[in-house]
């Protein structure tokens, strides 16, 4: 059966399709779901997301919200809802079989005889996933706030397009209520700062996960990584990323697996747009309608001047804050030492 566009499967053409939801189909999971891959009659391939505890306190939601957002937003770069099922103990979604899998997979999971994304598919993406994202800021109503961009998200179809997938944990935007929620929802390393601190989230907030994703795109690398432990670098990417661009050392933290088969000035460019999604001022970040353009060649050169004399400003007060308390009386130093060893 047909409602509109989406159509409602049964359970046994799902389980069919599924080779009864065998483990060697599965694609992924994580949160309350786990992904398979799956052959309709007519030879269609699908991916079916199976929520493994729909039951639990935000599970059933996650089902409703992930319909709702889908049947709203509908744009090339996003994902496609092909249908769904429902049972009294299922809850099922269908979409179309992204053969290239996530980002993610092919940055870090390659399997034998799976090519590396090279640099030309890798700006594609970035392009891509900021075209879909400012798709749902700025075109959708009401808006949707994604809140868990990340590599992971970012499904590649069979041209390697980027397609923004996983809708489990977006909001649908009241422009006329504050966002803000009572539990954090995401990928940590990915969660912008004030979202974390308060609890309000916005389409800012969608901006850092995406710089952080830019992030991923040029290194290969997970947001966070406590093997680089060994090595004393920071355990955040973002932190990691800014010591080296700081010490023009850009060409260190490009993938290896690209073999230098990249335009450093290139890089150069999606490092800027980086920088300027993931600032700690949530009113500083580009709109995603920006970053599009920044990332099509037009005004990034003006918004990074402006990101540079902020960081200067920046810089010089916080030098002039470590030389006042370095240089100050001994009555500053006391009293200070007594605040902070006080109770807490």
């Amino acid at each position: 059966m047909w409602q509109g566009q989406i159509k409602s499967f049964s359970w046994r053409e799902l389980q069919i399709a599924t080779y009864n939801f065998s483990e060697r189909n599965v694609l992924g999971q994580g949160g309350f779901r786990k992904v398979y891959k799956g052959v309709l009659d007519d030879g269609t391939k699908i991916a079916v997301k199976r929520l493994t505890d729909y039951e639990s306190p935000g599970g059933d939601q996650a089902f409703q919200r992930e319909v709702e957002m889908i049947s709203v937003a509908v744009h090339r770069n996003l994902l496609r809802l092909i249908g769904f099922c429902t049972t009294p103990t299922e809850r099922l979604l269908v979409y179309p079989f992204m053969q290239n899998l996530s980002v993610a997979s092919r940055l870090r999971e390659l399997k034998p005889g799976e090519s590396v994304l090279d640099w030309a598919t890798r700006k594609r993406v970035a392009l891509g996933t900021a075209r879909g994202l400012e798709y749902l800021h700025e075109q959708c109503d009401p808006k949707i706030i994604h809140r868990d961009v990340k590599a992971a998200n970012i499904l590649l179809d069979g041209d390697f397009e980027a397609v923004v997938g996983d809708f489990g944990l977006a909001k649908l935007v009241d422009v006329r209520r504050t966002n803000v929620t009572t539990q954090i929802r995401g990928t940590m390393g990915h969660i912008a700062p004030e979202y974390l601190s308060t609890g309000k989230s916005s389409e800012k907030t969608d901006v850092f996960s995406y710089g952080i994703m830019l992030l991923e795109l040029v290194t290969g690398q997970r947001a966070i990584d406590f093997s680089r432990l060994e090595d004393q670098d920071d355990v955040l990417l973002l932190d990691h990323a800014k010591k080296l661009q700081r010490e023009k050392r850009l060409d260190v933290i490009v993938d290896r697996n690209l073999d230098k088969n990249y335009n450093i000035e290139e890089v150069e460019v999606i490092v800027q747009v980086k920088l300027l999604c993931t600032q700690a001022t949530p009113e500083d970040r580009p709109a995603m309608s920006e970053v599009v353009r920044m990332l099509e060649g037009e005004g990034l050169a003006e918004r990074w001047e402006e990101w540079r004399h902020l960081e200067v400003t920046r810089t010089q007060d916080s030098e002039r804050l470590q030389r006042r308390f370095a240089w100050g009386d001994d009555s500053i130093h006391n009293q200070d030492a007594i605040e902070l060893s006080g109770g807490r």
